[in-house]
């Protein structure tokens, strides 16, 4: 499961890095911010509920945080 968490940062590294290319800094800083959790977290001997649950904490923060913004930062479009 820890190796899963390293896949992960690789990803967000690659989306980081492709964010930046196309100037969007803001972008580019939050996906490498999420790669050095990942990283740092997959690196780290924790047990298989551990990381199961990490990873549930960081999909609810995450999709609470994308629905927040969407809705009430974005604007519904009318």
């Amino acid at each position: 499961m820890a190796r899963m968490f390293r896949v992960l940062g690789f990803f967000t590294l690659v989306i980081g890095l492709m964010a930046f290319a196309g100037k969007m800094v803001e972008m580019a800083l939050l996906f490498f911010l999420q790669t050095a959790f990942f990283v740092i977290l997959g690196y780290m001997k924790f047990t298989e509920r551990t990381y199961i649950l990490l990873f549930w904490g960081y999909m609810i923060v995450t999709f609470t945080g994308f629905s927040y913004w969407t809705i009430f930062e974005m604007g519904l479009p009318l």
